[in-house]
């Protein structure tokens, strides 16, 4: 995508090249909120935070540029006007009781249970909504905890915005940077979650570490997507793109036309109810991968666990709550 450039021949970034990279002593783990320190922290990579970051480096740019970043960055700040309503509705709904109240002889009790109907609503609300990078990323740290030293000892994972990071020219040699500092070549599995047009999948990396000629442990990807109707495969050219250059990063020996033919398997998961889960499932469906995966990922028993019937509504339920109650200082 073209830019306009200023004297000072420039590139837009959103983040400072003032930043300092990051060290051989630095969190792995590394928080990409320590980039974006402003009041649209929490939508690190929306359309907006780019707009005023261009803004603030004095760059103008085209309409056709900004619809382009709108499309690649979307904001969550979206999910706000719909909770605004349903809050607009609850409260419409009780107004009568609570006049009706009003008219009577004060009584303390009676008037608190609009109050406290709507505080549990709110609540609720709260917990259904599509959730943001920062929760994500905040339950996430969480659920890994959760897991033992040594069910940890096989999987590694990545930062949850690390590829929508490394679509971006300005960032995409930083990330790159990082992935070689998670040395994901020495684990079987590598849980890469990604939030691509406003929706949350999670694609993991099997035996990267073997060898793409080996005709017993080759290489491959899964990508899960609880949204099926929306084309998981949309993604296929960038995650390839994606790969290409992790085993470059690496200074691996593989070939381009092999590293193209890693097979990429989308199987059949269980789907989402509306179009809010999509975050939890993603949750979810390593939190179960982790419990259930083989120690060897092998073609002949694909699927293996992972289909339609992989796991009950009730469980994704209670796990949600399970992992609300538990990460308390999450948004």
């Amino acid at each position: 995508m073209g830019r306009r450039k200023s004297s000072n021949d420039a590139p837009i970034n959103i983040d400072s090249d003032s930043e300092p990279e990051p060290g051989p002593e630095s969190d792995l783990n590394f928080s990409i909120s320590e980039l974006y320190n402003d009041q649209l922290s929490k939508h690190r990579t929306c359309w907006m935070h780019v707009l005023a970051a261009s803004k603030a480096q004095r760059w103008s740019l085209t309409q056709r540029e900004t619809e382009e970043i709108k499309k690649i960055s979307p904001c969550f700040l979206t999910c706000t006007p719909h909770r605004q309503r349903s809050m607009r509705s609850l409260k419409s709904k009780y107004a009568n009781h609570v006049v009706a109240r009003k008219t009577q002889k004060p009584d303390s009790k009676a008037c608190a249970v609009p109050t406290r109907k709507l505080m549990l609503a709110s609540r609720a609300c709260r917990k259904k909504q599509k959730l943001d990078s920062e929760a994500f990323e905040c339950y996430f740290e969480n659920l890994w905890k959760s897991f033992s030293e040594d069910k940890k000892t096989s999987f590694t994972y990545l930062d949850c915005l690390w590829f929508s990071l490394y679509m971006k020219q300005t960032t995409k040699v930083k990330v790159l940077t990082w992935i070689k500092k998670k040395h994901i070549f020495s684990k079987k599995y590598v849980f890469v979650p990604i939030v691509c047009w406003n929706h949350w999948s999670l694609l993991i990396l099997c035996h990267f570490g073997e060898s793409v000629q080996s005709e017993t442990q080759r290489p491959c990807m899964l990508l899960l997507d609880s949204l099926e109707m929306a084309d998981p495969k949309r993604l296929e050219p960038n995650i390839r793109k994606f790969v290409v250059d992790i085993f470059r990063e690496e200074g691996r020996p593989e070939n381009l036309n092999l590293l193209k033919k890693i097979p990429l398997l989308v199987p059949k998961v269980p789907q989402q109810r509306n179009d809010e889960e999509c975050g939890n499932f993603v949750l979810y469906f390593i939190n179960l991968f982790m419990e259930s995966a083989p120690p060897n990922f092998s073609m002949e028993g694909y699927p293996y666990f992972m289909k339609k019937s992989w796991f009950t509504f009730e469980g994704l339920d209670f796990f949600c709550q399970k992992l609300y109650s538990s990460a308390k200082s999450c948004p």
